[in-house]
């Protein structure tokens, strides 16, 4: 989510919680009493619960949706990157790991869910430049 999607939400979400406080805080017109329920104490929690759910969860999950068809679309021969840095290509995959030539020729074997970026051309070259 762009940083001002999540200005504009923030702005958002601090108005209500100000509106919500303001108005508690102001004395009753003469011949009111307790008004009773309250809809604002709703309708707050329904956004802080709204905005919650857009900038933290949903990416999450989004991530999470990403990562797990990366993982079933690896093959040999990917170039790929583990999250510990690592650069090679892949030689063999099964269920639980997947065992990476690295540039020196060496092969290591780490487990499956590591691997966090499969390069592509465009990333490759992009870097160069």
């Amino acid at each position: 989510m762009g940083k001002n999607k999540i200005l504009i939400l923030t702005l958002v979400v601090g108005l209500l919680i100000s509106s919500v406080f303001i108005g508690g805080c102001l004395p009753l017109a003469e011949g009111e009493g307790e008004a009773g329920f309250d809809w604002q104490w709703i309708v707050f929690l329904v956004l802080i619960v709204g905005v919650f759910y857009f900038i933290m969860i949903r990416p999450q999950q989004k991530r999470q949706k990403e990562h797990r068809q990366l993982m079933e679309e690896l093959k040999r021969g990917d170039k790929v990157i583990t999250a510990g840095g690592i650069y090679g290509q892949i030689e063999t995959v099964s269920d639980e790991d997947v065992v990476i030539k690295v540039e020196s020729g060496t092969t290591i074997r780490v487990a499956r869910n590591s691997v966090s970026v499969k390069q592509s051309e465009e990333t490759r070259i992009g870097k160069i430049s």
